[in-house]
C-alpha cells in the first residue's frame, strides 16, 4: 500500500495517535533537522516516526557516526520503518513513556535531540506529561527537544519541567500548517 494512503488509513483508524492525515512536508522536516541541530547530533530520538519520511530526512542530516533511535507505536509503521537500510536507524515499537529503558536497552546515550510528532492534544493529559517527563529525564544538559504539533498543548505540558520554549514558530508550508516548539535542557 501506498504510503500515504497507509498514513490517511491510520489516521482514519487511530486519531489519537496519528497527528496528520498525509506525512510532514519537506520544509517541515528541514526546519526540525535545523531546529534540532542534528547535523552534529551523535545520538537522536524520533518520537512518533510515523511512515518514515522525517525519519528519512533526519538520517540524511545526522553526521555518519551517529544513531537514530525511532519510537513509534504503530506495527504497520514500525514495519515499513525497518525496510529503511540505514545502520545508523534503531526503529523501536513501543510507547515514548519508556524512553529511558528503550535507550538503555540499545545500549544508548542520553540524547542531544529528541524530536516528536505525537499529537500532545490528542492523548490524555496523564500521557502527555508522562511523555513530557521521559524526555526531560532522558536528554543530556544542553540537549534540545523539538515538538511539531496543531495545538500549543505541548507547550502546557513541558512548562513544569522544561520551561518556556527557547524558539516557537509556525511551519505553513505543511498540511495542516504545524506550531513548531524547541527547548534546551538545562543543568538544573
Amino acid at each position: 500500500m501506498n504510503n500515504k494512503l497507509l498514513f490517511l488509513r491510520e489516521f482514519l483508524k487511530n486519531p489519537g495517535q496519528v497527528s496528520s492525515i498525509i506525512p510532514s512536508s519537506r520544509f517541515l522536516e528541514q526546519r526540525i533537522v535545523h531546529w534540532s541541530e542534528m547535523r552534529s547530533a551523535k545520538t537522536v530520538v524520533e518520537l512518533g516516526a510515523g511512515v518514515g519520511g522525517t525519519t528519512q530526512a533526519f538520517l540524511n542530516a545526522l553526521p555518519p557516526d551517529a544513531k537514530l533511535l525511532s519510537i513509534e507505536i504503530i506495527p504497520q509503521f514500525c514495519t515499513l520503518l525497518r525496510q529503511i537500510e540505514d545502520d545508523r536507524l534503531i526503529v523501536h515499537c513501543g510507547g515514548a513513556q519508556e524512553l529511558q529503558d528503550t535507550l538503555a536497552q540499545h545500549h544508548l546515550p542520553a540524547p542531544e535531540a529528541v524530536v516528536s510528532g505525537i499529537p500532545f492534544s490528542k492523548i490524555g493529559r496523564d500521557t502527555g506529561s508522562s511523555i513530557i517527563k521521559a524526555i526531560a529525564s532522558a536528554l543530556v544538559v544542553g540537549g534540545r527537544f523539538v515538538a511539531y504539533q496543531v495545538s500549543d498543548q505541548v507547550a502546557d505540558l513541558a512548562r513544569p519541567l522544561l520551561g518556556t520554549p527557547a524558539r516557537a514558530g509556525l511551519e505553513l508550508l505543511n498540511i495542516p500548517p504545524l506550531r513548531l516548539y524547541r527547548w534546551e535542557k538545562s543543568a538544573a
